[in-house]
C-alpha cells in the first residue's frame, strides 16, 4: 500500500496494490499491521456504508464529545472526498483538502480525529467508512458545505442539482462550530 501526504496534518491518501488476473481482482482495503508500520495505530471498531445517489452532498461534519478518525473509500460510484483541520492547535487549522475517491482508483481517505469530513458523489455511489467510536446520536457539529471562510472548490457539474439532508442545510458557518468545539473543551 502506498500511503500519501496531503496539505491537512495527519490526512493521509492511501492507495491499496491491486491485483488482477483473468478472474477479476483483489486488494486489502484494511492491514493492521502495514498501518500501524506508517504511523496509523487508530483502534478501528465499526464498519458502515453508505449509498447516495448522484449530486449527494453530505457534511461537513465531525463530532464535538466522542471524536472519530475514519477511513473513507469508495466501493462504487465516485465521490469528491473532504477533509477540513478543525483542530485549533494544528498548524493547518481551517486548511481543505480535497480526493477523488472511485471504485475504479481504489484511493482511500485517512482522516484523524478532530477533521471535519464531507464527500459529493458524482456517480451514483456505495461508499464505505472504517471508524473509530460508534455514532453517538446528538454528539454532531457542522458546519455549512459552501462557507465562504474554506472555500472548498466542489467540483460540482454544471447542471448538476445539489441534494442535502436538511440538518447539512442547517448548520452555522465554520467559526460557530469553532466556537462549539472551544465552549465545550
Amino acid at each position: 500500500m502506498e500511503i500519501f501526504l496531503t496539505k491537512v496534518d495527519g490526512v493521509k491518501v492511501l492507495c491499496p496494490k491491486v491485483f488482477g488476473d483473468n478472474r477479476g481482482s483483489f486488494m486489502e482495503l484494511w492491514n493492521e499491521k502495514v498501518m500501524k508500520q506508517n504511523g496509523l495505530d487508530d483502534n478501528f471498531i465499526q464498519d458502515n456504508i453508505s449509498t447516495s445517489v448522484k449530486g449527494v452532498l453530505r457534511g461537513v461534519h465531525t463530532q464535538l464529545k466522542f471524536p472519530q478518525a475514519k477511513i473513507v473509500s469508495c466501493l462504487k460510484g465516485m465521490i469528491f472526498d473532504v477533509a477540513v483541520d478543525c483542530r485549533k492547535d494544528s498548524t493547518t487549522f481551517g486548511k481543505w483538502y480535497g480526493e477523488l475517491l472511485s471504485a475504479e482508483n481504489c484511493r482511500q481517505m485517512y482522516l484523524p480525529e478532530g477533521v471535519a469530513h464531507g464527500f459529493l458523489t458524482l456517480e451514483d455511489a456505495m461508499v464505505h467508512m472504517k471508524v473509530t467510536t460508534h455514532y453517538t446520536p446528538g454528539d454532531e457539529i457542522g458546519f455549512t458545505w459552501n462557507d465562504p471562510k474554506i472555500g472548498i472548490s466542489w467540483p460540482i457539474p454544471v447542471g448538476m442539482d445539489l441534494i442535502l439532508a436538511d440538518k447539512d442545510l442547517q448548520w452555522g458557518n465554520f467559526d460557530d462550530l469553532v466556537e462549539k468545539v472551544n465552549s465545550f473543551r
